[in-house]
C-alpha cells in the first residue's frame, strides 16, 4: 500500500543516522555503518535491582553468557523453539546508555528498509520524554497518533485487523506521566478522548487495540511500574560482550593501528575496560583516546574514569569553539551545565525541560552547541503543543558535571552547595581549615549510608577531581581550578572506613575511589597473597577481606563457579567474600565449616539481585536453624536459586518443614540435595505434600542415607501420581525393601508421573522389586534411568527385568545391575533384550561373578545390528583374555558400543592393547577404553 511505503521512507529519513555529538553536524554517521551488535538476553524477573548501574554492569561483567537465551533484536517478537502462544508486549530492561534506544532504532531502520519484520504494516515509535509534553492534554488514540505521525490520516488502519501494529515506547524510566493501571477508566474506542495516561495504560492492558505489538523499554528500577501480567516477554540489552566491543572500536576509529592501540590500552584498566560495556561509554572513549593517541605530542593517557570524562569534557569545548563565536567563557557555561546537572541529579530526573535551563541561566542556543554533553530533542511539527527536552548524553555525565560543579564552588567561592538545607545529600558543616577534605570526608560517609549505592559515581569523580593531573587538565578551561590536594589525608581516611566496614560489598566503591586517587597499596598486597597462593590459613583484617572482593570482582577472571576452598575454608572466608558468591553462578561452600551464621548472609544474598544459581552447603554443620533462614530466602521472590546441596549438614524432619513451605510457594529451587541427614520418614512426608502442590517446581530430590522406610516410599508414591514435576528421584542406602518398590511401581504406571530417573542403590530389595518394576516398565512408563546396584537380585530378578526391556512400550535407556550377585545366566537373559531392539544404551554389570561365558553371550548380543548399547561396565567381574576376544570380535563388527570398563579384570596386556588397536578399524566406533 502506498501509505505504508510513504510512513516507512519517512521512518527510514528519520532513523538512518546517528548523531554523535556536535563534531557530526552536517556529517551525520549512517546507522549502518556504525551499528555493532549488542547482546540482548531473554528473562529477568522483573525484579527491581537499585543498586548503582555502574555496579549492576560491573557485577555483569562477572557473569558467563553461557546460560544466558540470547534474542537477536529483530526476532524479539518471536516464540523461541519450544515456546507457544504469541507475543503481544515486550518489556526491555538496561540500564543508563547500554543500547535500548539504539536497539529500537535499528529495529525502526531494518522494518522501514524492508529488512526485518515485514508481517508489521505500521510502527509508531513513541519515546516517552515526547509524550511528556502532551501530559496534560485529553485526546483520543487517534489524536495521540496523528500529533505525531501527521502522514497517517485514513484511520481504518487502527481498526481494520489485517493491519498489525507495531507501538514503541522508549524509555519508561523518563516518563513522567503518572500510570494509574488500578483506577484509570477502562477505554476501548480509537476515538474516545481521555488522558494520555488513560490511553497509554489501556493500550498496556489491552484493553484499546487488543490485537497490536507493544515494545517498552526502561531502566531496571522503573521497570517494575508495568504489572507483570501485561508483559509477554522480558528481555535485558546486556551491552557489549568482550567481542563485540572490539568490532565497535574497529568501526568506531578508522585507522586500524589507533584501533588496536585504543583496545589495548582500555583492556589494560580493568575499570576502564568494564565500562565498555556500556556503548556509550565505548564512544566517550573513542573520542577520546582517538584524539590522544593519535596526536604527535601525545600526553597522559586516561587510566581512571575521571580524567577520561574529564579528557572527555575538554574535547567536547575545543569541538564547541568550531560553531560557536560567544564571548562567554567555557567554564562559566560548564558551571552552568554543572549546576544543572546536580540539581536535577538532586530530583532523580535525567531528562529536564527549558524552564530547568533558564533556572540555570542558560538558553537553548548554549546548550545546544554543547550537544556532546548536553542532546536536544527538538520538535517543530507538533499541533497539539511543541516544546525542548535535553538530557545529558549519559547518566555518568550528568554525574561527573555534578561532582566538577560541587568541587569548582568549594574551590573557587568556597561555598558548600551540598550543605543545602533541602538538599537530600545533606552533610554537616565544613571546618575552615580544610574545606575540601572535609568535603570528602562526609561524602564517603553519605555513600556508605546509602541503601542504593546512588552516589557511588558521584564519588568516584569527586576523589578523582582533587587529584593534581585532572586538575592541571581543568587549568585550561577554568584557572581557578587548581587547589592545595589534600588526597593523601582523604586516602587515609578511606583506608580508615575500609577497616572499620563490616560489609565488604559497601567498600567496593570505596576501592574504586582509591584507585582515582592513585592509591593502590591494599590491592597490590592482596594481588600478592593470591600469586603466591598465600591465602589459605591467612588471618585477614576487614580492609584485607575487602581488598580481595576487589581483586576478584574487577580482575578478567570469569566467577561462573567460585570455591571457597580455594581461599579460605573458613565461615570468616566466606563472610569476608560475600560479594564474590552474591557474583557467582555457582557456589561450593562444601566442608567449609559452616554454621547457622553463614545461612543468615546467604540468605541475605539470596534475597536481592544475586546471580547465584547453584549453591552446595554440604557437610557443614548448618543444622535445621540455617536451613529455616535459607529457605525464608527460597520463598523470596527475588531469589532466582536453582540447585541446593545440604548433604551432610546435620538435619532432621525441622529442615524438611521449612523447605517444603519454601517449595509451596512457587521457589525456583529445581534440584534439592537432602541426603546423609536423619530426615526419617516423617520428614520425606512433609516433602512429598510440597511435591503434590502445583506451584512446587521441583526436579530433583536426592534422599540417600536419611533413614528412610517404605513409608517414605508411600508419601513419594502419592505425590508421583498427583502429576508432581520430579523427574529424578535417588533413594540409595534406606530401608525401602520390596514392599516400598512395590509402592513407587504402582505410582511408575500412573500416567500423571513424569519420572526419569530412580535411584534405589542398597535398599535391602530382591527379585520381588524386580517383578514390580517390570511390570510398571511394561506399561509405558516416563523410567529412562533405573539404577539397582548392591542389591540381591540375583540372576532370576534380571530375567524379569530382561522380559520388560523386551517389551516395545519400555523406554529404558539406562540399567545399572552392579554388585547384584549375577552370573552368566543373566547375561542370557539380557543379551536376548539387547538383541530383540531394547532402548538400551547404557548397561552397567560390573562387581558380578560374570567371567568369561557371560560376556561371550553379550558379545554375541553387541554384533547384532538391532543392538542400541553404547556404554558398558564390566568392572571387577571375574574376566580373563577370552572376554577380549569374544569383545573385540564384536566391535570389529560394526557394534554401536562407544565406551567400554573393564577395569579391576585379570585381562593381560596384550589382550588389552589388542582392543585398543581396534579403534584404528573404521568399522569399530569405541571411542574411551577402560
Amino acid at each position: 500500500m502506498e501509505i505504508v511505503q510513504y510512513h516507512k521512507s519517512l521512518l527510514q529519513k528519520k532513523f538512518q543516522c546517528l548523531c554523535e555529538g556536535i563534531s557530526n553536524q552536517g556529517n551525520p554517521t549512517l546507522l549502518n555503518e556504525i551499528y555493532t551488535d549488542l547482546y540482548i538476553t531473554e528473562g529477568g524477573s522483573g525484579e527491581v535491582n537499585d543498586e548503582h548501574e555502574v555496579r549492576q554492569i560491573e557485577a555483569a561483567s562477572k557473569r558467563s553468557v553461557q546460560y544466558d537465551t540470547p534474542v537477536p533484536c529483530n526476532d524479539i517478537f518471536k516464540p523461541l523453539p519450544g515456546q507457544e502462544g504469541n507475543i503481544r508486549t515486550v518489556l526491555t530492561k538496561g540500564v543508563a546508555g547500554i543500547g535500548k534506544t539504539i536497539s529500537v532504532q535499528k529495529f525502526i531502520l531494518d522494518w522501514a528498509e524492508e529488512k526485518a519484520n515485514q508481517d508489521v504494516h505500521f510502527i509508531f515509535p513513541l519515546p516517552f520524554r515526547e509524550l511528556n509534553l502532551i501530559k496534560e492534554k485529553t485526546l483520543s488514540m487517534m489524536d495521540l497518533i496523528h500529533h505525531f505521525f501527521s502522514d497517517i490520516t485514513d484511520f481504518s488502519i487502527l481498526s481494520d485487523e489485517k493491519f498489525n501494529l507495531l507501538f514503541i515506547f522508549d524509555g519508561l524510566d523518563e516518563c513522567r506521566i503518572p500510570l494509574h493501571f488500578q483506577s484509570d477508566h477502562k477505554c476501548c474506542e480509537v476515538t474516545e478522548r481521555t488522558t494520555v495516561s488513560a490511553l497509554l495504560t489501556n493500550l498496556i492492558k489491552g484493553n484499546l487495540l487488543p490485537s497490536s505489538f507493544l515494545w517498552i523499554t526502561s531502566r531496571p528500577a522503573a521497570a517494575s511500574q508495568i504489572p507483570p501480567e501485561c508483559v509477554d516477554r522480558v528481555t535485558e540489552v546486556r551491552g557489549f560482550n568482550d567481542p563485540q566491543k572490539e568490532e565497535y572500536f574497529r568501526k568506531r576509529v578508522s585507522n586500524e593501528d589507533l584501533a588496536n592501540r585504543t583496545i589495548t590500552h582500555l583492556k589494560s584498566s580493568r575499570s576502564l575496560y568494564i565500562m565498555c560495556h556500556i556503548p556509550i561509554f565505548c564512544w566517550i572513549a573513542a573520542t577520546v583516546l582517538e584524539r590522544i593517541l593519535g596526536e604527535t605530542v601525545g600526553g597522559a593517557i586516561p587510566k581512571t574514569l575521571t580524567q577520561m570524562y574529564t579528557h572527555f569534557l575538554i574535547i567536547q569545548t575545543h569541538i564547541k569553539k568550531k560553531y560557536t563565536q560567544r564571548e562567554e567563557t567555557d567554564g562559566g557555561m560548564i558551571i552552568k551545565l554543572g549546576k544543572l546537572a546536580f540539581q536535577q541529579l538532586q530530583k532523580g530526573n535525567l531528562i529536564f525541560y527549558e524552564e530547568d535551563l533558564q533556572e540555570c541561566g542558560i538558553n537553548i542556543k548554549e546548550a545546544s552547541v554543547y550537544s556532546g554533553v548536553c542532546t536536544q530533542i527538538f520538535r517543530e511539527e507538533a499541533v497539539l503543543c511543541q516544546g525542548n527536552v535535553f538530557c545529558f548524553v549519559h547518566l555518568s555525565i550528568q554525574e561527573h558535571l555534578a561532582a566538577l560543579y560541587v568541587h569548582l564552588t568549594l574551590i573557587n567561592q568556597r561555598e558548600n552547595v551540598l550543605n543545602s538545607a533541602t538538599s537530600r545529600f545533606k552533610l554537616g558543616q565544613f571546618s575552615k581549615s580544610d574545606p575540601l577534605y572535609d568535603l570528602h570526608k562526609s561524602t564517603v560517609d553519605l555513600a556508605l549510608q546509602s541503601k542504593n549505592g546512588h552516589l557511588d559515581l558521584f564519588l568516584r569523580f569527586l576523589m578523582g577531581l582533587s587529584v593534581e593531573s585532572n586538575q592541571n587538565l581543568l587549568s585550561h578551561l577554568l584557572p581557578q581550578a587548581t587547589s592545595q590536594s589534600q588526597s593523601m589525608k582523604t586516602v587515609k581516611y578511606i583506608k580508615k572506613k575500609i577497616r572499620k566496614n563490616p560489609s565488604s560489598e559497601k567498600c567496593i566503591n570505596l576501592f574504586h575511589c582509591l584507585n582515582e586517587l592513585n592509591d593502590q597499596s591494599l590491592v597490590q598486597e592482596i594481588q600478592s597473597y593470591l600469586t603466591s597462593g598465600g591465602l589459605k590459613g591467612a588471618k585477614l583484617s576487614p580492609a584485607q577481606w575487602s581488598a580481595v572482593v576487589f581483586v576478584l570482582l574487577t580482575s578478567e577472571q570469569d566467577l561462573d563457579e567460585f570455591d571457597l576452598s580455594e581461599y579460605s575454608p573458613s565461615e570468616e572466608g566466606l563472610l569476608g567474600l560475600m560479594p564474590v558468591v552474591k557474583a557467582s553462578r555457582s557456589a561450593w561452600l562444601c566442608w567449609c565449616y559452616l554454621t547457622e551464621k553463614s545461612c543468615s548472609s546467604l540468605a541475605s544474598a539470596l534475597s536481592s539481585a544475586s546471580s547465584l544459581r547453584q549453591l552446595n552447603l554440604s557437610h557443614n554443620n548448618l543444622l535445621d536453624s540455617g536451613v529455616t533462614l535459607l529457605s525464608a530466602a527460597l520463598r523470596n521472590p527475588l531469589c532466582q536459586l536453582q540447585k541446593l546441596e545440604l548433604g551432610g549438614c546435620n538435619l532432621t524432619e525441622k529442615s524438611c518443614s521449612s523447605l517444603a513451605s519454601a517449595l509451596s510457594s512457587g521457589s525456583s529451587l529445581r534440584q534439592l540435595n537432602l541426603s546423609n541427614n536423619n530426615l526419617l520418614d516423617s520428614g520425606v512426608t512433609l516433602l512429598s505434600a510440597a511435591l503434590r502442590n502445583p506451584l512446587c517446581q521441583l526436579e530433583t530430590l536426592e534422599l540417600h542415607l536419611c533413614e528412610l522406610t517404605e513409608k517414605s516410599c508411600s508419601s513419594l508414591a502419592s505425590a508421583l501420581s498427583s502429576g508432581s514435576s520430579l523427574r529424578q528421584l535417588n533413594l540409595s542406602n534406606n530401608n525401602l525393601l520390596d514392599s516400598g518398590v512395590t509402592l513407587l511401581s504402582a505410582a511408575l504406571r500412573n500416567p500423571l508421573c513424569h519420572l526419569e530417573t530412580l535411584v534405589l542403590c542398597q535398599c535391602n530389595l530382591t527379585e520381588k522389586s524386580c517383578s514390580s518394576l517390570a511390570s510398571a516398565l511394561s506399561s509405558g512408563s516416563s523410567l529412562r534411568q533405573l539404577n539397582l546396584s548392591n542389591n540381591n537380585l540375583l540372576d532370576s530378578g534380571v530375567t524379569l527385568l530382561s522380559a520388560a526391556l523386551r517389551n516395545p512400550l519400555c523406554q529404558l535407556e539406562t540399567l545399572e545391575l552392579g554388585g547384584c550377585n549375577l552370573t552368566e545366566k543373566s547375561c542370557s537373559s539380557l543379551a536376548s533384550a539387547l538383541s530383540s531392539g531394547s532402548s538400551l544404551r547404557q548397561l552397567n554389570l560390573s562387581d558380578n561373578n560374570l567371567l568369561d561365558s557371560g560376556v561371550t553371550l553379550l558379545s554375541a548380543a553387541l554384533r547384532k545390528p538391532l543392538c542400541q548399547l553404547e556404554t558398558l561396565e564390566l568392572c571387577d567381574c571375574k574376566l580373563t583374555e577370552k572376554s577380549c576376544s569374544s569383545l573385540a570380535s564384536a566391535l570389529s563388527s560394526g557394534s554401536s558400543l562407544r565406551e567400554l570398563d573393564l577395569s579391576y579384570n585379570n585381562l593381560l596386556d596384550s589382550a588389552v592393547e589388542s582392543l585398543s588397536a581396534l579403534q584404528r578399524n573404521p568399522q569399530c566406533k569405541l571411542q574411551k577404553l577402560q
